[in-house]
Order: C-alpha cells, then structure tokens, then sequence
C-alpha cells in the first residue's frame, strides 16, 4: 500500500515522495487515517517505526484544510505537540517542516537552555503549529507570550518517557490552560499499565493502535553479549571499534561522569568521541549530535537523554558500555539503530555486577541475549560482583542495584534526561530570564521569568519553587499518584466531558 491511498493531499505527497517514502509503515499506516477523522487517538508502537509522521502528515492536512489567517491576521497557535527533550523536539519541528514545505503553515520549537527571546519573536509573527518541552512551554504561558485559546490538536509525543521524568505536573498546568473542545493524540513508544491510566482519564472514546506488544526489541536488531571484567571494559570497546572499523557508534553509559571519562579515554585511544548529557549546554549537545549525524564524529557517548533523542537513518551501532538499571531503557537504547525495518547491531559489554540487569532485560524482552567471549578479554571466572554505584553527580543521581524502578527515575532519566525545567538547572544553563531593560520581545506588562523573580529571594529559604527541587523520590511519586492513579492528576477532565462541556 502507498501513501496515496491514506487521503493525504498533494502537496504531503509530494513532499513525502521527495524524502524517498515509499509505503507507509505500520504504525502510518492506521494512524493516518485514524487522526483524520479528528478523534481522539492512543497509538503505540515500538520506537524507530515512524510515529512522527504517523501524526505529523495528518495534522498538516487538517490544519491546511481550513482557510489560513486573514492577510496581516497574526496566527493562532493551532497545534501543540509536546515532547520529553529537547533533542526529540527539534526532531519533530524539523519532520513538521520538511512534510509541509509546500503547504502554508508555519511552526516553530521551543525549549530551554536557550534564550527565550527568539521564540518570543517567532510567536508574535505567528504559527500554526507549536512543538515544545513542558517546562519551557510553562514559561512562555506564564509570560503571557503564548495564546493556546485557539489550540484544535493537542499531542503528547512519547508520552511513557514524560512520566518516567516527572513531567506530569507540568502536563496538567498546561492541559488547565487548554481549550476543551479539541483533538488529544498520545504517541508512546511503550504501552504501560500507566499511559493506559493517563490516556483513560485524557482521552475521549480514543481509538486504539498498538503495532507491536509493548516492550519487544525491533527484529532486525541483532543483540549480542560480550562478558568482560569491569576494569577491561572501555580496552574492549576501543577493540571492537577498532578491529571491526565501526564508524557512527552510539555507546550508552550509566552516569554523566562516566560518559565524559569515556569519551576522554577514546579520544587519547585515537577515536575521535565526544559526550552528551545533561550537563552539556544546549550548543554543546547540538553540535556534537552535528558532527554525528555528518559522520565527522566515530563515536559518540550518551546517558539516557539520547535514547529517544535521535533519529539517524541507518545507525549501524548500539553499545551498551553499561546496562541500564531499568530493563525499558534498554529497549529504547537498541532502539536507536534498526529504524524503520532497517538492520542494526546492538552490542552489550557486562561485567559480573550486572548479571541481574541483564537477566532483568532478558525477562523483560522474553528471550536471551547471545553471549560471545572475546578472546584475551575473558573474564574472571572467580570475580566478585560489586554493587552498582550510587551515582553522586547532579540531583538524586540514582540509587543502587536493586533498588527497582525508582533508581534511575531520580537520576539518569531525570538529571541525564531532560530535566524537568528545561533550562538547564544543574548546569547553569540561562532559561532566557527578561532583561532588566524591558527586551522580551517588546511585550509590554510581561511577567519576568520565574528564574529573574527568584534570583532576588534569599537563599536560605527552604521553600522549593516547585515540587522538582525535592532531591529524592519525586520523579518515581508522580508515576503512580493519587493513589497510583496518574490520570487522577489531570483533575477533572473527564467530568468536564460527561458534563458536556467538551464537544466535537
């Protein structure tokens, strides 16, 4: 089947024909047609199956279909889409525009540890269509900068990954502030007992998409095992780069630390490596995913920011140089190579200490991973096995083995994740704060940012700004709140609808 046949209009063909599409996948294939319909939506899918243009094509040609703005009108914002970072936000505005190049609409991104000043110029000349990260999107409404009271589609774009981070604080501030009478899509790369919740309590008689059984690892990936003592673990991967010629490697590390030590040790091997986390600056982590997608960078380092955070057609390698603590992250990881039915190799490096992880991973996928020994790397079969580290970096940087799905959730999904105030708290990143001249953007009476009015408090004050200060338990408190309920949260939407107050 071809796109022709999902009612997509001429200018979204073409422009799909130009990027080399030539049949939809199947998650495009019933999602497509399912968001022209204008209901409600929960899709899930396994990541790298083409969920961006599952909803992107469509809601370009329901946007297009209605009259634009009147000429010198300034243009509602008339579709957001919300993403967990800002990697995955840039991706989908890029996909966004190059889908509508010969459509009318505009669009624009935004996300923090950027000056905000330039989106602010973006939103007065007007879009169409708005993707952003929760945090900064708060900003900009508290800021008075960003009118959603025209919103018609509103999306939440790896929905799962948003809740693993503590975003459904954020999420429920902005669905307050949202119209009630329009399309909701959720996109998720997993299809948890917990997006079920949040979708059931958000979405209205939604239809149901799920390509594959949640969980499961793309076919066309082949895994592998490679044991190795924990102190031999970075000489085997200069190794296997070496001896193999891989170029475009993806290795995945535990901790922030651990990512730059790496990348540093690679470098003086003679393999050009660079790190991306969440202590990088916002240009740091955008030229270094540069320099990978051109191939001017063999490898590059990651914590689990990237796992949903890029998107490189034909990405040959994935190398877990540490298994994550949760056994999910390790299906995002791999899922970062084998896009889109492609073939991919994701190499896994275990020392004795993550003998649980890995059978936690194994259990979790509902098959073994093969294991191969690398000669003159064997491992010590009398080795002992050591407690993962707890990580001491940042905020919370995760707990030790064992200690179950709490562990990463305050730590690398969080602080080596995007955190959940995109500004860059832990790095001092500016969250583009108004200057003290009045420029943000020319709008008169704007509030000044929530960083400018607390600046002048003082420092001793124990009250947090908001409820991400707590160091401790947060992110995994609001997976399951109210009573494991996270639906619960999103306060009384589906009353609003049974009372009739949200028609279509």
């Amino acid at each position: 089947m071809s796109f022709d046949s999902l009612g997509l209009s001429e200018p979204l063909l073409r422009a799909v024909n130009e990027l080399g599409y030539s049949s939809p996948t199947p998650i495009q294939l019933q999602a497509i047609p399912a968001v022209l319909k204008g209901g409600d939506l929960l899709a899930g899918a396994q990541t790298g199956t083409g969920k961006t243009a599952g909803f992107t094509l469509p809601i370009l040609q329901r946007l297009s279909q209605l009259a634009p703005a009147a000429a010198g009108a300034k243009r509602p914002v008339r579709a957001l889409i919300l993403t967990p970072t800002r990697e995955l936000a840039a991706q989908v505005e890029e996909s966004v525009r190059a889908y509508g190049k010969y459509l009318k609409l505009k669009s624009t991104v935004m996300f923090g540890g950027v000056g905000i000043n330039p989106q602010i110029d973006a939103l007065r000349r007007g879009v169409d269509i708005v993707v952003a990260t929760p945090g900064r999107l708060l900003d900009h409404m508290q800021q008075k900068t960003i009118d959603v009271s025209q919103l018609e589609i509103l999306v939440l774009d790896e929905a799962d990954r948003m809740l693993d981070m503590g975003f459904i604080h954020d999420i429920k501030r902005v669905l307050a502030r949202l119209p009630a009478k329009r399309q909701n899509l959720l996109f998720s790369a997993t299809f948890s007992d917990e997006i079920k919740a949040l979708a059931d309590s958000l979405l209205d008689s939604p239809a149901l998409i799920e390509v594959a059984r949640r969980n499961t690892t793309a076919e066309k990936v082949d895994q592998k095992i490679h044991p190795v003592d924990r102190d031999r673990k970075r000489e085997l991967l200069t190794h296997l780069i070496r001896g193999n010629n891989w170029f475009q490697v993806l290795v995945f590390t535990r901790t922030k630390h651990g990512a730059n030590r790496l990348a540093e040790q690679l470098g003086k091997d003679g393999i050009s490596a660079l790190a991306i986390h969440g202590n990088k600056s916002q240009s740091a982590r955008t030229r270094a995913l540069a320099e990978f997608k051109d191939q001017t960078l063999q490898v590059l380092v990651a914590t689990d920011i990237a796992a949903r955070g890029i998107d490189i057609d034909q990405l040959p390698h994935v190398v877990n140089f540490d298994l994550p603590n949760v056994p999910e992250d390790y299906v995002h990881r791999i899922g970062r190579t084998g896009r889109a039915g492609a073939e991919g190799e994701a190499v896994s490096l275990v020392c004795v200490d993550e003998h649980q992880l890995l059978k936690d991973i194994e259990r979790l996928i509902k098959r073994p991973i093969p294991s191969e020994v690398i000669p003159g790397f064997e491992p010590d079969p009398n080795a002992k096995p050591e407690p993962i580290q707890r990580r001491s970096q940042g905020r919370g940087q995760g707990q030790g083995q064992g200690q179950g799905r709490q562990a990463p959730r305050n730590g690398e999904a969080r602080a080596n994740g995007e955190p959940r105030r995109e500004g860059g708290r832990p790095n001092g990143e500016a969250r583009g704060a108004r200057p003290s001249n009045g420029g943000n953007g020319g709008k008169a009476g704007a509030q000044p940012s929530r960083d400018a009015r607390n600046a002048s408090k003082p420092s001793a004050s124990p009250a947090p700004r908001r409820a991400e200060s707590a160091p401790t338990n947060h992110a995994a408190n609001s997976r399951k709140p109210t009573g494991g309920n996270p639906g619960a949260l999103l306060g009384g939407r589906r009353d609003a609808q049974r009372s009739g107050t949200r028609s279509r």
